[in-house]
């Protein structure tokens, strides 16, 4: 499979600029079909972004016998149903994060691929990311000698719409699992695994401060990796300011860095270094080449559902969610 020719379900704006053009302008990839409900929309995106075939209706794109694999590129709400059609139709997946509403329906969709002997992949591009393959070199290479401890703080100050209570499925629990602490610290628990090993205990508490919408708006966790390392966290979606921090304090020096903002990732230890890598244009650029290297067999891809399941249990434990 020379050219691995993708279907994409779902045109909204992480596909504008994150995700779908890197799936048609990256070395041995294309995307051949989009599929939208409301056929207007998904026209308008699919002659702005070259596109050959459009679809109003899901069954038809992930059966459409051009396409070898297929982009789920909606809420999380839709991301269970979707992925075990994939599987059914014999078709490799990538859904984007979280992988679903909960662990219970992320592990029937790893299943399901593992059975058919598909590959399922999550939209943690972040693993994918050179800022962040330099501080994995930097942690393997030892140069803060034994991780001690992590901590993260992620703040922000209520938008606009949250304030006027404007409809948004990112606060809405019933389509994301969770409000922005399920769609934005998904990815730091991905990352942080990447990175340090796996969390074996975690603990946490929500509280609704502002009680602007029906998600949680403030959420602290400690937690415990495999290695012995502890991790604590704080994010606060109705603060007085941005803030996105991460420290990780080792036995001979400290990495910080930030997990969205594009800030340098900084090294304190037998030397101080401060790098300002910068991210490709199309952010999942990254992701995408190694997810179809993996299916050509070229390479191992490391946003594997199987590695997704973890953050899944990890948000489980915080959001005392089924």
């Amino acid at each position: 499979m020379n050219v691995v020719r993708w279907g994409m379900i779902g045109c909204g704006s992480v596909t504008e600029r994150k995700s779908g053009p890197a799936f048609y302008k990256a070395p041995g990839s294309a995307l051949v079909a989009v599929m939208g409900r409301r056929l207007e929309a998904v026209a308008d995106y699919a002659a702005r972004h070259g596109i050959a075939r459009v679809y109003t209706d899901a069954d038809a794109l992930i059966n459409d016998p051009e396409v070898d694999a297929v982009y789920i590129a909606t809420p999380p709400d839709s991301h269970h149903a979707y992925s075990l059609q994939v599987a059914a139709a014999g078709k490799h997946c990538c859904v984007e994060k979280p992988m679903s509403l909960n662990a219970g329906q992320s592990r029937e969709m790893q299943k399901a691929f593992v059975e058919a002997g598909l590959h399922l992949f999550v939209s943690y591009y972040r693993r994918s990311l050179p800022r962040f393959q330099q501080v994995r070199q930097w942690l393997g290479e030892g140069r803060i000698g034994d991780v001690r401890h992590l901590t993260w703080t992620l703040t922000k100050a209520p938008s606009s719409s949250d304030l006027g209570g404007t409809d948004n499925w990112r606060t809405d629990p019933a389509i994301a699992g969770g409000g922005y602490f399920a769609d934005l610290a998904s990815h730091g628990f991905d990352l942080f695994q990447y990175l340090l090993g796996d969390i074996v205990e975690v603990s946490g508490f929500t509280a609704h401060q502002a009680g602007l919408y029906a998600a949680e708006d403030a959420v602290s966790a400690s937690w415990r990796f495999a290695s012995g390392a502890l991790g604590m966290g704080c994010w606060n979606f109705v603060a007085d300011r941005r803030e996105d921090r991460v420290e990780v304090i080792g036995s001979q020096g400290r990495i910080s860095f930030s997990v969205f903002d594009e800030h340098p990732v900084q090294l304190e230890a037998d030397e101080h270094l401060s790098l300002h890598i910068e991210h490709h244009e199309h952010i999942q650029w990254h992701h995408v080449l190694g997810m179809n290297a993996h299916i050509r067999g070229e390479a191992q891809h490391p946003a594997l559902a199987e590695q997704a399941l973890k953050t899944d249990w990890v948000m489980d434990q915080i959001l005392k969610r089924g």
